[in-house]
């Protein structure tokens, strides 16, 4: 007789089927079948977040750093619409993401009856905002959707990838299937004969140069074998680490600030690796880069968006690279002055960046100095991040930075719960903002219950710092609507056992972080902006060119 199994049970064995050993999510009588089935196997560690958005930040940056599958339950109705800014994120960010939701009973579906927990055409929603939603239909079709969910979600370009799921198909059971292994991503094959003329064209290069997104931050390897051969490298921000910050072929990620375009003048080819080369980062597409520019990216729809290409390439990065170096190995002919014209113009940006930061150089260089090489890197949207915490903190590898890709702020504190619990031991330090951190101070409870290991680096200046500089420079200085109470973070931190420091001047930075790392588990180290003082030239958005 065969056995069976309750639907709940299969969500669970599946899960542990996919290598999932941390999943996060808020409990509801929508999704209680599965997270009690979770619970009854004891295999998967559930992360009971305060919000659905925090909860799919925190399985996003978990997937980021483990380079596996997130996962993240939510309720239906406005559970699953709480968790759809977080799921833009995911998309955005490329993040391979299982978001598992309930929904309300079958037979009152898509009726408009006003049954608990139910939303009008919920589908369309999730489709908006993930990459794939399905629905399961009958407990027929459970494991099917699940396989092709996590198939869909790990195929490049990976997303995030919704699944509703009627709590009474999760009370149902049915016949255990033979197997429950996932179905393999497909990882696209470049076209032979493309890679034959990319390398012939670049073989020719005296001075070429890479820029990897964040589709190549699974190829740090063939990345690397490039750079080996006289390539140089630049990253997105989201590509960072893609080649160790600190290799003397790499521009780190400053990619488009005065010195560094200059350099792009002397390079006669670029190589983008999976980038959308964003508008932030390519001064809204005005950004001169070296030419002929040439693409790989396992998107078609690449092919020519925002910067016209001379070659493209189909294809998962690391194959692409790797048949790119077999290719190329002892036919490159690189120009000596390369290296050296390289490194003096990552000084050179890096020297610019130093002289609009004011007192927060200190910060910058001392955090530098407290964090330990193999530091897990989480940042919010905020002042000092938008200025420096993007590029300046070296990251070595492709896994050790978090960063809130689509611009919301907010998410820095859940991510970095995300982080380190898939960081391995290494520790997590997350830079936040007072504005972002007042979206998520239900996650800094979250953060203590699991006993996180991350140091929380809060910069408060009483209000949206980018906000303020953008209406003194636009708006004829009104500040409008950019100044918040937030509650004494100290007395927070008291409440909730979290360690805590404040910081008023540069003197105390360096002591104050070199405890912060210090401490086994989460602890806060909160900078007064207003008492350290300004920066040197006031950050009012990402800079773009005019048109013309």
């Amino acid at each position: 007789m065969s056995e069976r199994i309750p639907a709940g049970e299969l969500v669970a064995a599946f899960l542990e089927a996919a290598g999932v050993d941390t999943a996060f999510g808020v409990i509801s009588i929508h999704n209680m079948p599965m997270l009690d089935a979770i619970g009854q196997r004891n295999r998967i560690r559930f992360v009971p977040a305060r919000g659905e958005a925090g909860a799919v930040n925190m399985a996003d940056a978990n997937a980021r750093v483990s380079g596996g599958l997130g996962v993240a339950f939510t309720s239906t109705g406005t559970g699953a619409g709480n968790a759809c800014g977080a799921l833009v994120e995911a998309q955005t960010a490329g993040t391979p993401l299982l978001h598992l939701t309930g929904q309300i009973e079958t037979p009152y579906l898509d009726q408009g009856r006003g049954y608990i927990h139910e939303t009008r055409d919920q589908l369309t929603m999730l489709r908006g905002a993930s990459k794939a939603a399905y629905r399961v239909r009958s407990i027929a079709d459970l494991t099917g959707t699940l396989r092709e969910a996590v198939r869909v979600a790990q195929s490049p370009p990976a997303g995030p990838v919704s699944v509703e799921i009627p709590v009474d198909i999760q009370e149902a059971s049915l016949e255990r299937p033979d197997s429950l292994a996932p179905v393999a991503p497909v990882l696209p094959e470049p076209d032979e004969a493309a890679l034959d003329r990319l390398a012939e064209s670049l073989a020719s290069a005296r001075r070429p140069m890479l820029w990897l997104g964040g589709g190549a931050r699974g190829a740090s390897e063939e990345a690397r074998a490039l750079a080996h051969l006289g390539l140089g490298a630049v990253t997105s921000i989201h590509g960072r680490g893609a080649i160790p910050e600190d290799d003397p072929m790499s521009l780190g990620a400053f990619n488009f600030q005065p010195a560094v375009e200059a350099f792009y003048d002397t390079c006669d080819a670029m190589l983008v690796v999976g980038s959308r080369l964003r508008s932030n980062e390519t001064l809204s597409y005005k950004l001169t880069l070296p030419s002929p520019l040439y693409r790989i990216d396992a998107d078609p729809r690449a092919d020519g968006r925002s910067f016209a290409n001379d070659i493209f390439v189909c294809g998962d990065a690391a194959r692409a690279m790797a048949g790119l170096a077999g290719r190329l190995d002892g036919r490159m002919n690189v120009d000596p002055g390369f290296a050296p014209d390289l490194a003096a113009a990552r000084a050179a940006a890096e020297n610019g960046l130093r002289g609009t930061l004011g007192p927060y150089e200190r910060l910058m260089d001392d955090l530098q100095a407290a964090v330990p090489e193999d530091v897990v890197w989480v940042r919010d949207i905020t002042l000092s991040n938008s200025t420096w915490g993007n590029r300046a903190p070296r990251l070595s590898g492709p896994r050790d930075g978090v960063h809130a890709v689509g611009g919301g702020i907010g998410q820095a504190v859940a991510m970095a719960v995300g982080a380190a619990l898939a960081a391995d031991g290494r520790k997590t330090v997350a830079l936040a903002g007072d504005g972002g951190l007042a979206l998520s101070l239900g996650e800094v409870a979250t953060l203590v219950q699991e006993r996180a290991d991350v140091a929380l680096i809060v910069m408060n200046d009483g209000g949206y710092g980018v906000i303020r500089n953008i209406q003194d420079r636009k708006f004829g200085g009104r500040r409008l609507y950019a100044d918040i109470a937030l509650p004494d973070l100290g007395a927070l931190a008291g409440g909730l056992g979290l360690p805590f420091r404040r910081v008023s001047d540069t003197a105390g930075m360096r002591s104050a972080l070199d405890w912060a790392v210090s401490v086994d588990g989460p602890a806060t180290v909160e900078i007064d902006m207003n008492a350290v003082g300004p920066f040197a030239v006031p950050f009012a958005g990402p800079p773009v060119r005019p048109r013309g």
